[in-house]
């Protein structure tokens, strides 16, 4: 049986919000003004697992998991939906909104963290500083992700991103959460 795991109270939740300019084809946070949010230690680690993660999400059921897996090497980005990744092991340094950016974010990022993405905004692994790094990968329900890489011939593709609606509900806490506020 899956341990259930309950997360950091609101009130005692690190949140790092972060807007990250535009970057040659990579969009970034520009097309909806929504922040790439960091919920740090949002999930106690005594109980933390994969598999908890997936239960606590599907019983929030605002996005549904789909793999668990690192963070690809090469900056990509999604245009089809916001992304939710869960640390579910170890840590690592990543780079959010493409290396040459000037405004990009770089973050390490451990177990027990959560990150929200919105959709544009480009995403890499740096460095796994742990060995073993793994997240639950999770999208809003009936929404499919895709992949882009800041190229010529996505332009159509990452248009579509202005009509994705947000949250109207957090991933992590249902009605009273972070996500809320933006």
């Amino acid at each position: 049986m899956t341990p259930k795991i309950t997360p950091t109270p609101v009130a005692s939740l690190c949140v790092s919000r972060h807007l990250i300019p535009a970057h040659n084809l990579i969009p970034n946070t520009s097309i909806q003004n929504k922040p790439l949010l960091h919920y740090h230690g949002a999930f106690p680690l005594s109980t933390l697992t994969a598999a908890a993660i997936e239960s606590h999400l599907t019983s929030i059921g605002v996005v549904e998991p789909q793999w668990r897996f690192t963070m690809y090497s090469t900056t990509h980005f999604h245009s089809t939906t916001h992304e939710v990744l869960c640390i579910s092991k170890g840590k690592a340094k990543l780079c959010f909104g493409g290396e040459g950016n000037p405004g990009k974010v770089e973050k390490d990022v451990e177990q027990g963290d959560v990150l929200i993405l919105p959709a544009g905004v480009g995403h890499r692994l740096l460095e796994d500083l742990t060995g073993g790094f793994e997240m639950v990968g999770s999208y809003p329900k009936g929404y499919n992700w895709d992949m882009c890489y800041g190229k010529k011939g996505e332009e159509s593709k990452v248009q579509s991103i202005a009509e994705l609606p947000w949250f109207e509900r957090d991933p992590i806490y249902g009605d009273d959460g972070p996500i809320l506020q933006d």
